[in-house]
């Protein structure tokens, strides 16, 4: 049965890497990161095509934000599985199957490819402990006070914010040194240090685990906030630490600064954990769930008779019409 990886004809870069390996920027962008990432991993380990036009037959994997350049709904076809690669998002109601990045979503979790073109910690900075990074997005670093870069350097460390401006469907302002933990000695990130933003996100149930793949697989600690894809994740206390406010960041790092031998336990910890997160094994992932999951699904589907096909799509669009509720009320609710 012919499985596409559909990227909409807007998308379709004039360069479009036609191999895995390198630090396209492009993969910042999520339609690029599970779309076109997924399919150069897979193309030669499973029979699958890249395509700019939506297939009105076999198994299809969508990104939701493809979704967007369609000004009518795609609906269900009677020969066509669609698979949607959620990311971020909502559910698609039209969609059979769902991909998330998060073990708390509802859906076939896959874990988010860690970062392309990883350029992980210099072996040769031996215990130096003095470059404290982020990397993400600058609306993401409004959790920190004025005064944190004193207060770091007040501890003997360097605040290196590799923020990137771009937005969500295009790679300019993207760092350039997006993909280079070379000279990192720790990471920290924290999307907000308010609780209500917490709540109101199901302690951010749609976002990936991805800087705590990629802590592990650069070799250094992360300090990390209160996340559901982290703590899905956490089997050890030296996983990562986590913290609840800027003091705690504070002492944290404090704590990795004094304690050479907890930073090498974070460190070699984080050697074993990667293994399950490096590309080769989410490929292996990607394979069982096309094998075991995709292709039953289409097979049922295709069987179905049409009255069949039409309660499994009302039963989806029921579910997804709940998560949009659910989320609508957590946004809405009063708090103190």
């Amino acid at each position: 049965m012919p499985v596409y990886f559909y990227l909409p004809e807007p998308f379709w870069r004039h360069d479009l890497p036609k191999a895995i390996g390198g630090n396209w920027t492009g993969f910042m962008i999520g339609i690029y990161a599970w779309t076109l990432q997924s399919y150069l991993w897979l193309k030669d380990r499973y029979p699958c095509e890249l395509v700019n036009q939506l297939p009105e037959q076999g198994i299809v994997l969508v990104h939701s934000k493809a979704f967007r350049v369609h000004t009518q709904p795609v609906r269900p076809h009677p020969k066509r599985l669609l698979i949607c690669m959620q990311a971020d998002a909502l559910p698609y109601p039209y969609a059979q199957l769902n991909i998330v990045q998060n073990r708390h979503q509802p859906g076939y979790f896959l874990p988010h490819w860690p970062q392309p073109g990883m350029i992980p910690r210099d072996p040769h900075r031996g215990d130096r402990f003095e470059t404290i990074a982020f990397f993400g997005h600058q609306k993401h670093l409004t959790f920190l006070g004025s005064d944190w870069t004193q207060q770091l350097h007040d501890l003997g460390l360097n605040w290196q914010p590799r923020v990137s401006h771009n937005p969500w469907n295009k790679s300019d302002g993207v760092h350039s040194r997006w993909h280079d933990y070379s000279d990192v000695d720790a990471i920290v990130a924290v999307r907000s240090f308010d609780w209500r933003h917490s709540w109101r996100s199901h302690t951010y149930r749609r976002k990936p685990a991805t800087k705590l793949y990629n802590s592990w697989l650069a070799g250094i600690p992360s300090v990390l906030g209160i996340e559901s894809a982290y703590r899905a994740e956490r089997q050890s206390p030296l996983d990562y630490l986590e913290v609840a406010t800027q003091t705690d960041l504070l002492k944290a790092l404090q704590q990795l600064k004094e304690n050479r031998s907890l930073r090498q336990a974070m460190v070699h910890q984080g050697h074993a954990r990667a293994i399950a997160v490096h590309p080769e094994r989410v490929c292996e992932k990607w394979l069982s769930f096309l094998k075991t999951v995709a292709e039953p699904a289409y097979e049922q589907w295709v069987d179905q008779s049409a009255w069949q096909r039409f309660m499994t799509i009302k039963k989806t669009c029921f579910s997804t019409a709940l998560n949009h509720l659910e989320c609508q009320l957590r946004r809405q609710a009063p708090l103190p």
